[in-house]
């Protein structure tokens, strides 16, 4: 973790980690002022409450849970980030019930995001004009490596492609108002228009 904590401080870029017992958040704390709930545990009263006073920044995911788990959850730790999952290893596409995303955004009037453990990435990155605002995708070196998250995770090459697809998506959104013609129409406009 200090090497983590190292490399991340000279590369600029902003880390934290999922905790899955107090003593995990209690060492994280030293590193970084967000944390993670991972699915499994939004119902682990004593954990999300320990999480929340130690943490200026909370982020739960929801994956396997009820709606009245969920809402348990996030009125006794009011997280910052409450992320969309579908907790397969990988998930199956037609499972992923990425309008979930709207769902959470208009009930709980906070930041979504998306935990994606699906095979590919065009539907991690569709959430991104649905409004999410975090995305996370587990990270490995050979998808072809034992273990469960291997399978569902990104490669170095895919993690690249995810976050160019993204960038380009955000580029792309413009602005929800009335249309605007834009500098480089004005030209064409003139050739076929006179």
């Amino acid at each position: 973790y200090d090497e983590i904590d190292c490399y991340c401080k000279e590369k600029g870029i902003g880390w934290f980690a999922s905790a899955w017992d107090i003593s995990s958040i209690d060492f994280m704390s030293k590193y970084t002022d967000i944390i993670k709930i991972p699915s499994a545990l939004i119902t682990n009263k004593e954990l999300i409450i320990h999480a929340r006073k130690t943490f200026k920044f909370l982020i739960i995911s929801t994956g396997m849970s009820t709606e009245e788990e969920i809402e348990k959850c996030v009125s006794i730790c009011s997280p910052d980030v409450i992320m969309h999952t579908n907790s397969t290893y990988p998930s199956p596409v037609n499972e992923l019930n990425l309008n979930y995303i709207n769902w959470l955004k208009d009930k709980y009037k906070k930041e979504v995001g998306y935990s994606g453990h699906e095979y590919g990435l065009i539907t991690t990155m569709a959430t991104v004009p649905m409004g999410a605002t975090w995305i996370e995708r587990h990270v490995t070196l050979d998808r072809t490596m034992w273990g469960s998250d291997h399978m569902a995770s990104v490669e170095p090459a895919g993690m690249m492609k995810l976050i160019k697809g993204i960038r380009d998506i955000e580029s792309a959104l413009g602005v929800s108002s009335k249309r605007i013609i834009m500098d480089s129409e004005l030209l064409k406009k003139k050739s076929l228009r006179g």
